[in-house]
């Protein structure tokens, strides 16, 4: 078996006018996958991330306040999953409950390096 991260990018939703029920809404579709993952034994952890943050670049580090950064999409959290392969945890990641709002799950291998 095999890690694999699978990253969350969407828009934050705060900006999509939910409703406290439409909110409410969302939110019970993430625990009911958490849900099957965590029955599943596949599910090493993730988290939610705050919308707000800096992020550095360049061999200056030039420092940029994402609060005030034009973003449309941002990495909105993420889960660490094991999967035989990549197939496998695309399988896990067709449950993500952003996808009809627009949202993106991008799957990724965990790199193992020897020490």
């Amino acid at each position: 078996m095999k890690d694999f991260m699978l990253i969350f990018i969407g828009e934050d939703y705060s900006e999509l006018g939910l409703s406290p029920e439409g909110m409410q809404e969302r939110m019970s579709n993430w625990w009911v996958w958490q849900s099957k993952m965590d029955k599943q034994g596949i599910c090493k952890g993730g988290n939610a991330l705050h919308p707000t943050g800096m992020r550095l670049s360049g061999s200056d580090k030039v420092a940029t306040d994402m609060a005030s950064a034009e973003l449309k999409e941002l990495v909105g959290g993420y889960y660490i999953v094991t999967a035989e392969n990549m197939e496998g945890a695309c399988k896990i990641a067709e449950d993500y409950p952003d996808y009809d709002i627009g949202g993106t799950c991008e799957v990724r291998e965990v790199m193992v390096f020897d020490r």
